[in-house]
């Protein structure tokens, strides 16, 4: 299912193309609207939502605007904008979360590929067309207390889910388009740092995004902030990442866009596609770019020209057996510097509900291109393979890699290519057609990337087979 939007441009924050680091000016934005000129004070304790909800509330009803943040500390609960207006932290300013989930409403919204009831962000901004948040200041999810509370509760009951925990999300921006972040600096977000559904022509430059990776539970000192991705894109086109920094304790960038067998029929579902991340540095965290674990489709994703400094995953397919999946054109291009893992492809089956459906499609992962690496790995192909998805057309290009595991095998996945690709100070070119015969396992036949899993290409490769995990 795609659903095609199509808008026009409003204000200063629209481009004719997505892909453009052409920043905003304060000046396009309009009247600037001071906080402290109508009585909000800087105070690092002091909640003052409804102050400046009111102050969002006249600039919209005066045609338009931008609210001013200054330097200092301002507190609040959940903020939300509408149409005109927009957010400028300068030098110095910091507007920070209320650390009481009792200052973030509860509504109907989008969260983990579902639409439920749930707690809203700090910063809101549903249907507003040309929206822009604008640094260099910081908006700051004060999360300690909710990080605490979720390893807490994950102790007491270790089979809690992410939203078992009521914590809010830092910045939630819905059905929009010609949306700009820029310069701002987005950390210690309770949940998800930036959370992006239905939105397109989006654009983040030159943003920072922080959160502790270890250090926020005293009893278990390795833990970090839980769950605080630092974009989670879903259901979105035309989206342009350039220039940021990542170091979080979850994924960098997650594609999200629904879950579930009959995901892919649901309206408030869809695709990701025309993602590019450009020009990034990926400090820490989970994934530099991660596919799932709530996706349905995803295509004409680019990585290009980043680097990883000291990250767990580059490319992180996430595979649910309980949902239809199609990964398509994603590439991954000149990268450097060291990840724990390069292409990770694994069985994704946390909080799986499995349901009956008729001719279920089958999940594929096609044409995904990795070119242009110059990086170290610990284990660069972490590569599983399963009958409930496919993997097909995977090209390996143009490259210098060292792997600690020697673990890459392009026969593992069906018509690879591999072409001036140096492993381990080797050359390795040629061309894979892996089409091994069906086989006959426990009495029933299936195709395993279309390999014969008695093949010496896969020993001690782990398989999935029947929702169980053997080793060949």
């Amino acid at each position: 299912m795609l659903l095609v939007f199509l808008f026009s441009m409003t204000n200063a924050c629209a481009s004719d193309n997505y892909i453009s680091t052409q920043k905003v000016s304060l000046d396009e934005l309009g009247t600037k609207y001071n906080i402290t000129e109508f009585g909000v004070i800087s105070d690092s304790t002091l909640i003052q939502t409804n102050q400046i909800q009111s102050v969002i509330d006249q600039i919209h009803n005066n045609g338009g605007g931008t609210l001013y943040i200054p330097a200092g500390t301002f507190c609040s609960g959940s903020l939300f904008f509408y149409q005109g207006v927009n957010l400028y932290l300068e030098e110095g300013a910091k507007l920070k979360g209320s650390e009481r989930i009792r200052d973030y409403k509860l509504t109907e919204t989008r969260i983990e590929g579902k639409t439920v009831k749930f707690f809203t962000a700090l910063v809101n901004a549903d249907n507003v067309d040309g929206f822009c948040i604008l640094g260099p200041g910081t908006l700051d999810g004060n999360g300690h207390y909710y990080w605490e509370e979720f390893w807490l509760r994950s102790e007491w009951n270790p089979g809690a889910s992410s939203m078992d925990t009521m914590r809010p999300r830092l910045v939630y921006i819905s059905n929009s388009q010609n949306v700009v972040l820029q310069d701002v600096i987005l950390q210690n977000s309770a949940f998800w740092t930036s959370h992006l559904y239905k939105c397109n022509n989006v654009r983040y430059l030159d943003c920072s995004f922080y959160a502790p990776t270890e250090n926020v539970y005293s009893y278990r000192p390795y833990r970090g902030a839980p769950s605080t991705d630092g974009i989670d894109i879903d259901n979105c086109n035309d989206i342009f990442i350039y220039g940021c920094y990542f170091s979080v304790n979850d994924d960098a960038i997650a594609l999200k866009g629904g879950k579930g067998t009959y995901a892919d029929t649901l309206p408030e579902n869809g695709p990701n596609y025309n993602v590019t991340i450009d020009n990034c540095t990926f400090h820490k965290g989970y994934g530099c770019l991660t596919l799932g674990s709530e996706s349905i489709w995803d295509y004409d994703i680019v990585l290009k020209n980043s680097k990883s400094i000291n990250m767990i995953r580059v490319l992180r397919l996430k595979m649910r057996p309980d949902t239809p999946q199609k990964y398509e054109r994603v590439t991954i291009e000149n990268m450097q510097g060291y990840a724990d893992y390069g292409l990770d492809i694994q069985p994704w089956t946390q909080f799986t509900e499995v349901e009956d459906r008729d001719n279920m499609p089958m999940t594929v992962c096609t044409d995904i291109t990795i070119q242009g690496l110059n990086m170290n790995f610990k284990d660069f192909f972490h590569v599983q393979l399963s009958e409930d998805y496919n993997l097909k057309r995977f090209s390996f290009l143009n490259s210098i890699v060292t792997d600690e595991t020697n673990s890459f095998d392009p026969h593992l996945i069906e018509d690879t290519k591999v072409e001036n690709f140096t492993y381990n100070g080797n050359s390795f070119t040629t061309d894979v057609s892996a089409k091994f015969k069906a086989i006959n396992s426990n009495k029933r036949t299936y195709r395993l990337n279309g390999i014969d899993t008695n093949s010496s290409y896969i020993k001690g490769v782990l398989i999935q087979e029947n929702k169980k995990i053997i080793k060949k």
